[in-house]
């Protein structure tokens, strides 16, 4: 890092911070940290059948850079903190025909893709004892919120977060949500679910992590999107230490999801606070009740996974989703289930999953750093208008490799492939492929 970077760095922090004391101001330079992540990502997904005049290859580069500059926190019984998070893509090669929609990059009013995007954010918190609170810029990971980071640049939200950590063994998350920056996008939209396109800027959440003993932790969250869903989970993880190298683990997962609002009647549903694909002839009303169970042995670097997942026949799964609004990139979403792959999340009404995977670490046979696995799902019995026996399978490979030494230690690269075979009518079968190159530099 040179010295000119950590002067300005340094700045910055000192800058964010005058309104506080001076003397308070140590602790939140002395552990302030920066980063900057690059990513240089090619996709491109073969829609095969597909005949529409978009064509039906999507084939698009890019570079993405993220960075990240987090403070430490004052002195005193409440310590004050600032992130600050500024993202930008860059667009390397998206010809005509190669772009489709804002799956990758986003689009001008034209169709075509954009040459660049950008946007930033900042975070306030505030600490006091093992309790955190922030608000601004958030990339939530819970079991009913999930920030996608599937493509160059992440998924961030706008709202209030509080963790607290003060009973040894539980952790309880509690917030409020009120906008979402897309994946591919530079603006920012309310919230919404796949199919719908009236957006929501009230999401509420809340719950809980309980470490009961060194191999059992039990989940229970709630979240409230208002004027579309409410949703209950609850989890169960158990990890059981067979010998020094061999372990099982079991993993239950179950979500419950019901109407809210606008969505639980039909002149809301009418109006757009509706979920898309199939609903059990009431034009949109979420109802759902999704369980999944996955089991995985491990023995040395080798991991075998196997599971089920049952969706009821309704309406789809559904969590934060704004594919449906009119906004650039709004779309581009994660759930928090095993199926949610590459191409596919098998989340369809009715649709019964069963899943396995293999997966190997290298380490275990000198390549520290290396990692590979392949995955395959099978999913039938999904509800839809179009007829009866419909089903979906996906096979999906990945390998990893981060370079351990060097010049170029820390660099990663990364390969994915999928492979989706369906019946399901307006559905593709698709063959999609994905290589990445990502470096993280630390400059404070």
């Amino acid at each position: 890092m040179t010295v000119t970077t950590k002067t300005r760095l340094s700045a910055l922090a000192v800058g964010a911070g005058l309104c506080l004391p001076t003397l308070a101001l140590a602790d939140f330079i002395k552990d302030s940290k920066a980063t900057l992540s690059m990513r240089n990502f090619y996709f491109n997904n073969d829609y095969r059948e597909q005949t529409s005049s978009a064509g039906s290859k999507l084939a698009e580069w890019g570079q993405g850079f993220v960075l990240d500059y987090k403070s430490g926190f004052t002195d005193g019984t409440l310590g004050f903190g600032l992130d600050a998070q500024a993202l930008l893509g860059l667009t390397l090669d998206s010809g005509s025909g190669r772009h489709q929609g804002s799956t990758m990059i986003p689009s001008e009013s034209n169709g075509d893709a954009v040459d660049q995007w950008s946007h930033a954010g900042v975070t306030g918190k505030v600490r006091l004892s093992k309790t955190e609170l922030r608000y601004g810029n958030l990339q939530p990971k819970l079991p009913i919120l999930v920030s996608n980071d599937g493509r160059l640049l992440p998924q961030t939200f706008e709202g209030g977060m509080i963790t607290s950590n003060e009973i040894d063994g539980l952790k309880l998350t509690a917030g409020r949500l009120e906008h979402v920056v897309g994946r591919a996008s530079t603006n920012r939209t309310g919230m919404a679910v796949s199919g719908g396109t009236q957006e929501s800027n009230e999401f509420w959440f809340g719950g809980a992590d309980y470490t009961i003993n060194d191999q059992l932790t039990a989940q229970y969250y709630y979240a409230n999107l208002e004027d579309y869903y409410k949703q209950h989970f609850a989890g169960l993880v158990h990890v059981y230490p067979i010998s020094k190298d061999q372990s099982f683990k079991t993993d239950l997962r179950y979500f419950k999801t019901d109407a809210d609002g606008a969505n639980d009647s039909a002149a809301g549903r009418a109006a757009g606070y509706k979920v898309g694909g199939y609903s059990n002839g009431t034009n949109g009303k979420i109802d759902n009740d999704t369980w999944s169970a996955i089991f995985t042995y491990a023995l040395g670097g080798h991991s075998f996974t196997a599971g089920y997942q049952s969706v009821s026949d309704n309406s789809n799964f559904v969590q934060l989703n704004q594919g449906g609004l009119v906004n650039e990139g709004a779309g581009g979403a994660s759930l928090y289930l095993f199926t949610d792959r590459l191409i596919s999340t098998f989340t369809r009404a009715g649709e019964q999953t069963r899943f396995g995977q293999y997966a190997y670490n290298f380490s275990q046979v000198g390549i520290p750093g290396l990692t590979a696995s392949v995955t395959y799902l099978k999913g039938t019995g999904i509800e839809a208008t179009s007829g009866s026996d419909t089903k979906e399978w996906e096979r999906d490979i990945a390998v990893d490799y981060v370079v351990q030494s060097g010049t170029f230690k820390g660099v990663g690269f990364g390969w994915r492939n999928g492979m989706l075979r369906t019946n399901v009518s307006g559905d593709y079968d698709q063959d999609q492929n994905r290589l990445i190159v990502s470096y993280s530099l630390p400059l404070l």
